[in-house]
């Protein structure tokens, strides 16, 4: 199967042979192999749109149907799309979501980003990269670093002011599961230029990237 090329209203990222695109310029196919059939698969990215109790009761296939209408994947004539996708020498490895804050439910009931801030939740123009998912077999490869790195770039080009993520510091020694940290890491931030505003709970930290 021929993979897609970048499209022309984005200028894709190349990281050590890291390619990143926007989804809707990706298959759903080559996205749901980015899942597999783990965690990722299970959620469909749509615990953080919709919040914990409606997620709850929301079946996988209809978690599916709602990522698939908001990537809009296999159209790249699309003018929005909810996250991007990662290829390492053909092969889709990785996808970021990132969107306006305010379309995640799940931010609006959590400390995390508000706590000894004055934020304002309605605020349009920062976004927020809320979950990354790398598949198995290229994990620790760096992929969320070229990740973060675009998904920064596609919200500045989009009139964002500021973008935002929120990342899990493990404990030393801490054995952390790779679900949890689908938030992604500090050192993928800082990596990608963002730099940490707060520390709202002992194991999250807010970092922040000013576009304007």
């Amino acid at each position: 199967m021929e993979r897609p090329e970048p499209g022309l209203r984005f200028v894709a990222v190349e990281q050590n042979d890291v390619s990143v695109i926007p989804a809707n310029e990706a298959s759903w196919d080559d996205l749901q192999t980015v899942f597999g059939r783990g965690g990722a698969a299970k959620c469909q990215c749509q615990r953080v749109k919709l919040g914990d109790r409606a997620w709850f009761d929301t079946g996988i296939e209809e978690r599916a149907h709602r990522l698939r209408e908001e990537t809009d994947c296999g159209h790249p004539e699309a003018e929005d799309t909810s996250g991007l996708v990662a290829y390492l020498d053909g092969e889709p490895v990785g996808w970021v979501a990132v969107e306006p804050r305010v379309a995640y439910r799940r931010l609006r009931g959590s400390p995390v980003p508000w706590a000894g801030r004055n934020e304002d939740p309605e605020d349009p123009d920062v976004w927020a990269i809320v979950c990354f998912a790398v598949r198995a077999g290229y994990r620790g490869r760096g992929i969320t670093r070229p990740l973060a790195r675009a998904a920064a770039d596609y919200a500045r080009e989009r009139g964002a002011k500021a973008v935002e993520g929120y990342p899990m510091i493990p404990r030393p020694g801490q054995n952390v599961t790779w679900g949890e940290m689908n938030v992604g890491s500090r050192t993928t931030f800082l990596a990608a230029g963002f730099r940490e505003v707060s520390r709202p709970t002992t194991r999250r930290v807010v970092m922040r990237l000013e576009l304007g």
